[in-house]
């Protein structure tokens, strides 16, 4: 099982002291030989095909948390292959022992820092849609720099996009909304879906997560983004 790199100067998260449970713990350990998918010692692409089993669209999510929107989806769509990427342990055992009881067969975990698995480990224009709901906002503005949808990242999105392929966003924070819209409409790669400098009607193919029905609840405002790889 391979977890994090602690060594890249600038991370778009912070590893938080979040308490497994041991159900979370158990589930980690059982079940990471079926569903986890270990990062290499350098850069060697995943073959799809041979991970799965079988040529079918695939939907990554990065940050998936404790990961309700994406087992849903693998739920309803037995016939699309789902991967995340996430860091923090207790998610990812969440995951794992909801896959488990499902007995999901379309779903792989990452548990390692999204930038690297996109440099080493995914090909490019293999990836039909690709998730980003509600990135950390690192609200101060010092700390802007450690968003993690900046210029170079969206880039890595379109390589690993295929032509075509979507790019989803969602955020609670307009600023950031702001910023992401900026970003992305400035880039030759995508095409807003709605118009450039609009945002996407909130939830637009997408299920709630829990986290979003949490600040609905504390009357939080919510923006998505919805992009088509050129």
């Amino acid at each position: 099982m391979t977890f994090i790199d602690l060594t890249r100067p600038i991370r778009s998260y912070v590893l938080r002291a979040g308490r497994m449970t041991p159900a979370q713990q158990q589930a980690l350990s059982q079940n990471w030989p079926v569903y986890g998918l270990d990062m290499p010692l350098s850069p060697q692409m995943v073959d799809w095909q041979q991970v799965f089993g079988r040529t079918s669209r695939r939907i990554l999510e990065i940050g998936f948390g404790m990961g309700d929107s994406l087992i849903a989806q693998a739920k309803a769509h037995p016939e699309i292959d789902f991967i995340g990427i996430e860091v923090h342990p207790p998610g990812i055992g969440k995951v794992m022992a909801n896959a488990k009881i499902y007995q999901l067969t379309n779903l792989k975990i990452f548990a390692f820092d999204a930038v690297q698995v996109l440099d080493w480990c995914i090909p490019d224009e293999s990836i039909d849609k690709v998730l980003l709901l509600f990135p950390d906002p690192w609200p101060k503005k010092k700390h802007h720099k450690r968003r993690i949808l900046q210029p170079s990242f969206a880039t890595k999105i379109a390589q690993k996009l295929k032509k075509g392929g979507q790019f989803h966003l969602a955020t609670d924070w307009q600023d950031y909304a702001d910023q992401m819209l900026a970003v992305l409409d400035a880039l030759p790669d995508f095409e807003n879906f709605f118009g450039k400098g609009h945002f996407a009607p909130s939830t637009f193919e997408r299920i709630l997560t829990k986290f979003e029905k949490r600040g609905q609840k504390l009357g939080h405002q919510i923006w998505d983004l919805v992009y088509t790889r050129l």
